[in-house]
């Protein structure tokens, strides 16, 4: 039980003292409310039953038990008998109140640095200076303010939802005076990926977004710390702006658990925890969120019905969409199933007046109500930090109460006030009489049985004779009742008008009221019953969910995640791509995701010892067996753009933050047989970004589809596109614009990563020298200032990380091969490579490999020399050569791009298919792992049912670590649950149509290349 209190313990409060001069007589609101006999729910798990609370100056001043409460003085009584105190919502993502954020207009090329004036940051997606407190304008926002009351919320925390780094929020009392309203300026801080209104063209992609935020926080570091002994040359209120605000919460805008999971690996990268706004789709990666130990805030926003009545049209909704549609209205109940702490907020619904419907439809697909409370009350509140004033109700807190009739969730309870800082907002009459029932109306000398019913602030009445139901115009108004009807039939010709008052709690009605030829008439009604109490055991009914979640959550996704198994293959041709060759009839057993035995005529014994686990013997007689399909250049799975050409130079992106593990192009290349591939930087720049090696583990979430401990690479491009050949005449302002310029932006960032690097030396090596006296008093000198691109280029200087390089012409290939002598490294792979055949011999020279296209040519004017013997003369020269698909559709058949080898330049079969198997492997620095079968060796390994080199030749089942991700088979089966599935989904959606429903329309997924422009970030 709360501690109770006697109100007339603060007659002296100085709660009201203002420093703005008054303009006539002062209003010290010395009178008192009290909210008296109610039910009052203290909290989500504490509840008073005939309890009272005392508001004072906005305040509560008391709350406990009707009988022990004694308010002396002034006081406002309101008997609230019978009905239930709450404490008022709280939102924690809003931009109530904000100005509307405007884009500039479009300009003539590209913008490289921002145009605000002042000493701010050089990027305008990072905002750390915006303040809410400073545009908070409630004067402008009575439509929203009104809407959040209709809703139930009594204070919000608003930001200007614009940018990457967007500034501090503010918790506002949802009241009219900004200055009352105004709880705590500096209440938060906000960021997302989204780049939001601002005209510069960096960053353009999700990974450029990423790495600005990662460097803005390593920025705010250094400056901090060259701050602390006066080294820093330059005065930025940007990052003192964010260096202030990083000990207020961090609200992540993700949308989703994509964007959630990138959040929380940023935050684990710089040492920052974010509170995750994380949409409607937790409940598809509830494993993943929880791991990160990261709050979330959950929206309502519950798709909506499709159309599906044209059988055509409706073939354009996708498989996901059905059922997100099913499954997002239990996202919060399985959220809460999972111990996931939440907050739930109005942002994407309609209205904020619509959040107690959202949160009933969430009950009913099980979201405990003491759970939903919580999530609008107690857990936002203590989220922002703001426990001791709003989301319960307790001495000292915000007057932010609501009163209702009901249990505040379910759909008959009516909110009948919300108290916004002691003010009264009425949605209901709470005095008004009930005139609901059954009456005798008495009229002409005839006696009519009239039944009123519906809600008590909208009753509707008619007249019910003989089981025939006649229509009456029914208008209360408190204590007074005005009726129409028009009844020919029983000789009350035309329309009749009653009006009279209610008596004795509308158990009698009388008055007068004239009838259609204007004579007037005596009437009386005597109510004959009360009105029926519905029954309700206020308990919500979960809906029926039938569908499950599936692994990734697209077509062909998994409801149960695939897993290691151990198989025995048994009498395969087993092309090895090792030394032993092909090996006829041989066998091939795959323990705990890796090759445990390789050869003829294998036994238990000699494969297991003496502990033979239970496995699967798969008769492979007539078929093959290969290493999985490795692609060293591919653009498939990922998400919102795959260059950051926007800088000459873009070596701080990776492609790694921005993986798609819900790409259906993964499933599509296991039934390939592909099984590792390297995800590319585009080739828009001389200097790309960072490459994610991937497994094709389907159903895996974007981390754990990275290749654990590959080689670091990064992508680089020469020709055409890095110079901006075909761009059009607004990108001329961007070095470089000349072949003749690429070599010098090599040079240039390569001098500056070398100088990066020695100064980090430098500094390590004064700190170890330093004296105990100079740690001791804080006064060693500031680290250098960490360049997530120089330290990207300096890992190339010190072999730590290799290059993948876009190339045609050997003119470029050659001055590349000069550059990296000159700097002391090695090319490691050239892709593409169409000239390579002109200079193979440099190429083995230098060290560096090939992944050169089969037969690719004539696509544009430097590839003109381009010829299908290239990875045959290549290969001849001892150069490393692989086939690359560069290619969504063509990875799918990278087997068949292999056997292109041998019919130009004769290569040998099996060093045919080491050009997408080990050859890549090699290229990518992880044939110790893959593109082979070899005893010890990851299980990455393809089940053809016919020569791998042939056309004919079928990938029947694909293996990744030991577990089976692809089986030909398996995959008729799930055609067909699929074609079920979405027949089940469409019924229940045509049954759930209510009208308003979605036109169907086809989703355009990005197919990206090499030189795929895009700006999908915003």
């Amino acid at each position: 039980m709360l501690p109770l209190l006697a109100a007339t313990a603060m007659v002296h409060s100085t709660t009201a003292q203002e420093t703005f001069p008054v303009n006539g007589v002062v209003n010290k609101q010395l009178v008192r409310t009290a909210l008296e006999h109610a039910t009052v729910h203290v909290s989500s798990t504490e509840v008073i039953e005939d309890a009272t609370v005392v508001f004072y100056q906005g305040r509560i001043e008391a709350v406990g038990l009707s009988s022990v409460i004694q308010v002396n003085g002034p006081v406002i009584r309101h008997d609230l008998n019978g009905l239930h105190v709450y404490p008022s919502f709280v939102d924690i993502h809003s931009d109530y109140a904000m100005p509307e954020a405007q884009r500039e207009g479009w300009g003539r090329g590209p913008q490289d640095l921002s145009d605000k004036k002042g000493a701010f940051g050089w990027n305008e997606a990072v905002r750390p200076e915006t303040r809410a407190a400073d545009v908070f304008d409630p004067s402008e926002a009575e439509a929203d303010r009104s809407a959040y009351q209709k809703g139930g919320f009594g204070a919000v925390v608003s930001h200007v939802q614009d940018g990457i780094v967007r500034g501090t929020g503010a918790l506002v009392a949802l009241s009219e005076d900004p200055r009352r309203a105004l709880l705590q300026p500096e209440a938060s801080a906000h960021y997302s990926f989204r780049k939001g209104t601002s005209s510069q063209d960096y960053p353009r992609s999700l990974m450029g977004s990423t790495a600005l935020l990662k460097q803005t926080f390593f920025d705010a570091n250094w400056y901090a710390d060259a701050s602390r002994l006066n080294e820093r040359l330059e005065t930025n209120l940007s990052l003192e702006a964010f260096n202030a605000s990083r000990s207020k919460p961090s609200f992540f805008d993700a949308g989703g658990w994509e964007d959630g999971l990138r959040a929380a690996k940023v935050g684990e990268d710089v040492d920052h925890a974010f509170i995750l706004i994380a949409g409607n789709n937790a409940y598809q990666r509830l494993d993943e969120l929880q791991a990160t130990g990261a709050p979330l805030v959950l929206s309502l926003d519950y798709p909506k019905a499709y159309d599906v009545s044209d059988p055509y049209t409706s073939r354009l909704v996708g498989l996901d969409e059905l059922k997100h549609w099913e499954l997002a209205p239990s996202n919060a109940a399985r959220v809460h199933a999972a111990g996931i702490e939440f907050a739930l907020t109005a942002d994407g619904l309609e209205s904020p007046s619509g959040i107690r419907s959202a949160v009933w439809t969430s009950m009913r697909h099980g979201l405990p109500e003491v759970a939903a409370l919580a999530a609008l009350t107690e857990i936002p509140a203590k989220l922002i930090g703001a426990s001791d004033r709003v989301g319960r109700i307790a001495k000292g807190l915000e007057a932010n109460v609501l009163i209702t009739d009901g249990p505040i969730f379910h759909p008959d309870a009516q909110l009948l006030e919300n108290w916004v800082q002691g003010e009264q907002h009425t949605y209901v009459n709470r005095h008004e009489v009930d005139v609901r029932g059954t009456y005798n109306l008495a009229v002409a000398d005839r006696v009519l049985s009239l039944e009123v019913t519906g809600e008590l602030s909208k009753p509707k009445a008619k007249v019910v004779i003989d089981s025939t139901d006649y229509k009456v115009d029914f208008a209360p108004d408190g204590r007074s009742v005005s009726l129409g009807m028009q009844l020919d039939t029983l000789g009350l010709d035309g329309w009749w008008r009653l009006s009279g008052n209610v008596w004795m709690d509308s158990r009698i009605w009388e008055g007068r009221g004239q009838r259609s030829d204007g004579t007037w008439v005596e009437w009386s009604a005597i109510r004959q019953s009360e009105p029926e109490e519905e029954a309700s055991t206020y308990q919500a009914q979960p809906d029926s969910v039938q569908g499950e979640v599936m692994y990734p959550f697209v077509a062909y996704g998994n409801i149960e995640r695939p897993a290691q198994r151990t198989v025995w293959f048994e009498g395969a041709t087993v092309w090895t791509c090792e030394a032993t060759g092909k090996l006829e009839q041989a066998d091939v057993v795959i323990h705990n995701g890796k090759i445990l035995a390789v050869g003829e005529a294998l036994d238990e014994a000699s494969v297991f010892g003496s502990s033979v686990p239970t496995y699967e013997r798969i008769d492979a007689r007539g078929k093959h067996l290969t290493p999985g399909i490795v692609d060293e250049h591919t653009h498939i799975a990922a998400t919102r753009g795959i260059n950051e050409g926007t800088q000459a130079s873009s070596a701080e992106v990776t492609i790694q933050s921005s993986v798609n593990s819900e790409d259906v192009n993964i499933y599509r290349q296991l039934a390939g047989g592909v099984t590792t591939a390297q995800i590319l930087h585009g080739s828009a720049n001389p200097i790309g970004g960072q490459s994610a090696i991937i497994k094709f583990r389907w159903g895996a979430s974007p981390q754990e589809m990275l290749f654990e401990e590959a080689s670091p690479f990064i992508k680089f491009a020469l020709g055409e596109n890095v110079k901006q050949s075909n761009w059009g005449s607004d990108y001329r302002s961007r070095f470089p614009q000349t072949r003749m310029g690429v070599e010098q932006v090599y040079y240039d960032h390569f001098y500056r990563a070398r100088e990066y690097d020695q100064a980090w030396k430098d500094y390590r090596q004064t700190v170890r020298n330093a004296s105990r006296k100079a740690r001791r008093n804080n006064t060693l000198p500031a680290a250098p200032r960490r360049d997530l691109e120089l330290e990207t280029l300096a890992q190339i200087l010190n072999e730590e990380r290799f290059v993948t390089c876009h190339s045609y012409r050997q003119d470029e290939i050659n001055m590349l091969m000069h550059v990296a002598d000159s700097m002391g490294f090695t090319i490691n792979t050239f892709t593409h490579i169409l000239e390579g055949y002109k200079v193979a011999d440099k190429m083995a020279e230098h060290g560096a490999g090939g992944s050169s296209f089969s037969d690719w040519w004539a696509y544009k004017f430097e590839v003109k020399d381009a010829i299908p013997y290239n990875g045959a003369v290549l290969h001849g020269q001892g150069i490393v050569t692989a086939f690359n698909s560069d290619d969504a559709e063509m990875a799918r058949r990278l087997n068949q791009e292999a056997a292109k080898a041998v019919k130009y330049g004769g290569v040998s079969e099996e060093e045919a298919l080491k050009f997408v198997t080990l050859n890549p492997a090699k290229l990518l620095r992880i044939d110790h792992r893959v593109g082979s079968i070899a005893v010890g060796k990851d299980a990455d390994i393809v089940l053809w049912d016919d020569h791998p080199l042939s056309v004919y030749a079928r990938a029947e089942q694909t293996y990744v670590d030991g577990t089976k991700y692809y089986d030909l088979e398996e995959d008729a089966t799930k055609r067909e649950w699929m074609r079920g599935e979405r027949a089940r989904l469409v019924q229940a959606m045509k049954a759930a149509a209510k009208g308003g429903e979605r036109t169907p329309s086809e989703r355009m997924h990005s197919h990206y290349h090499c030189d795929t422009l895009t700006d999908e970030n915003r």
